[in-house]
């Protein structure tokens, strides 16, 4: 049992480490800057982490942008206040994602800026081989190791089949339906969290829509930010610098 928690806490947190170091702070706002050997690097541990549920940076960084310009109005696309329930938020988030990572619609120009994008890596992350192939990884590790008696743990499977999505319902919905907020940001975002060791940081969206291009989410003394110690570490050791001129999205 202790090898599954630890495999499920690992493929969490790296995934989740991806989606709002690489995916969101500096694919979709541009926070920081880095080489084309690291923006490599993170891509493609992206796909790794992210496996079957992998998410196109390009196609993120699009709906995300669009989110900070139309936030919680009918244009947002995943705004939980212009939906019945989680689900339906999230097909719809699906089906808008599908039509820019699938090229049937294009971007206003305003969130087409610098997109990250590696064609190969996102073809293939896109294809129902390397979906079907990193679902039997995670299913074939459970198979072995989890305990005689223990067929519950078999549940957590489908969270190893959708991380991404996962981790991007919990952000959206909670993100704007639960908690305090420190700004009136003419939105509904909200601070889920005062310690957001489950998000990395992701909850402190009403922090976030208010300072856009802060790489630290957390805004209060009392709230801690646990990505943002990461990301000064890495401006220490140099893979990352800081961006003086990063991506701002005014709100319509």
């Amino acid at each position: 049992m202790t090898t599954i928690l630890i495999f499920f806490v690992a493929h969490w947190y790296i995934s989740l480490f991806c989606q709002t170091f690489y995916l969101h702070r500096y694919g979709a706002h541009h926070l920081f800057i880095m080489s084309k050997f690291w923006e490599k690097f993170f891509h493609t541990l992206t796909y790794i982490s992210q496996g079957s549920s992998f998410l196109s940076p390009r196609a993120y960084a699009v709906l995300h942008r669009m989110h900070h310009a139309y936030s919680d109005s009918e244009r947002d696309p995943h705004s939980p206040h212009h939906a019945t329930n989680l689900f339906t938020m999230m097909w719809q988030t699906k089906n808008i994602y599908n039509d820019y990572l699938k090229y049937r619609r294009t971007p206003e120009d305003r969130f087409a800026k610098d997109l990250p994008e590696y064609p190969l890596i996102d073809k293939i992350g896109d294809t129902w081989i390397s979906r079907v192939f990193w679902g039997t990884v995670y299913s074939l590790f459970y198979i072995e190791f989890v305990p005689a008696g223990m067929w519950y743990l078999y549940f957590l499977l489908p969270i190893h089949f959708l991380m991404g999505p996962v981790h991007g319902a919990i952000v959206n919905w909670c993100g704007h339906m639960y908690g305090y907020s420190n700004f009136d940001n003419n939105d509904k975002s909200k601070n889920s969290l005062v310690f957001d060791v489950l998000m990395g940081g992701e909850l402190f969206q009403n922090n976030h829509h208010k300072f856009p291009t802060s790489a630290k989410f957390a805004s209060k003394w009392y709230e801690l930010d646990p990505t943002f110690p990461v990301i000064w570490l890495m401006t220490k050791v140099g893979i990352i610098k800081m961006n003086p001129k990063p991506l701002e999205i005014e709100m319509f």
